[in-house]
């Protein structure tokens, strides 16, 4: 009787040696892991800042004053109309337009359809598209493989004459490119601040400005990025439930004369996202 106690209580010492050790080497392996994430991680944010430098110091960009021979007031309120709405819109209407020189762009890369720079963020890259939402997900301006994506509109948007809706994703990263600073709409700051209700987005045929009319964080969906609409009543019905969503009033209202533009990128790991809407209020065609 005494050899079985001895023999299992050496059993149970075995087995705790065996799960200690199994505990520890699973732990080396989570910390091999969770090392070469935070390299992977750190080696593509190398290069997409290498890239974004190597993209800015080849490229025109200018803020210009709109040719008025050129330019097109979208959608503007009625001239008796003195509301907030309006006043701000012809605020707007002073803000000088994004141009840049889309040769190099295009040369570096065919998929360029435009650029865009959100006010009061650090967004300020060149917009490319494809036949699918996944390529650009995993893949930089050069096409080289790089988990920060970037930024590109929806493969169903038309990015010459624009739909009802544009949208435009990109990757939130935590060093802030591309989508990372999107997140800054949601503070007091950015929204407190009219100058920066407003996105600038240049195409190789127009220049455009948009207004802000909606900020908010919803749970990943369909509705929101939605692009074609059968009816004016679903477009208003539509533009009415994402100017209700907004986590800020803004002083700009919607209708379905309005083409709008939509900015998405990943809120958290959860799947949570963080959304704005802006409406087309000014374009200048391009020489």
């Amino acid at each position: 009787m005494a050899t079985q106690t001895r023999v299992s209580r050496y059993k149970k010492r075995r087995l705790k040696r065996w799960v200690y050790k199994a505990g520890f080497l699973f732990s080396i392996i989570l910390l091999v892991i969770a090392a070469n994430g935070i390299f992977n991680w750190w080696t593509d944010n190398k290069k997409i800042e290498k890239l974004t430098s190597e993209i800015n110091n080849s490229v025109s960009i200018e803020e210009k004053i709109p040719d008025p021979d050129l330019t097109e007031n979208i959608n503007p309120p009625e001239p008796e109309d003195t509301s907030e709405e309006a006043n701000d819109y012809w605020d707007y209407m002073q803000m000088n337009l994004l141009s840049v020189d889309f040769t190099e762009l295009l040369n570096k890369n065919k998929d360029t359809v435009g650029w865009i720079k959100v006010n009061g963020t650090n967004i300020n890259y060149p917009i490319v598209q494809t036949t699918d939402n996944s390529y650009y997900l995993t893949h930089a301006f050069d096409g080289s493989y790089n988990d920060a994506g970037w930024i590109y509109a929806d493969y169903r948007n038309d990015m010459v004459n624009f739909d009802k809706n544009t949208v435009i994703y990109g990757h939130s990263r935590l060093d802030t490119t591309m989508f990372g600073s999107l997140k800054n709409i949601l503070e007091s700051d950015w929204y407190n601040n009219k100058d920066n209700h407003i996105i600038k987005l240049s195409t190789p045929t127009e220049n455009t400005l948009w207004q802000v009319f909606s900020v908010y964080t919803i749970e990943a969906e369909s509705y929101y990025i939605t692009t074609e609409f059968y009816s004016d009543e679903q477009y208003q019905t539509f533009l009415d439930t994402l100017k209700n969503r907004s986590n800020v009033s803004f002083s700009a209202t919607v209708n379905t004369n309005d083409k709008i533009l939509t900015l998405s990128t990943c809120k958290d790991n959860f799947g949570n996202r963080v959304v704005m809407h802006a409406k087309l209020i000014k374009k200048e065609t391009r020489n």
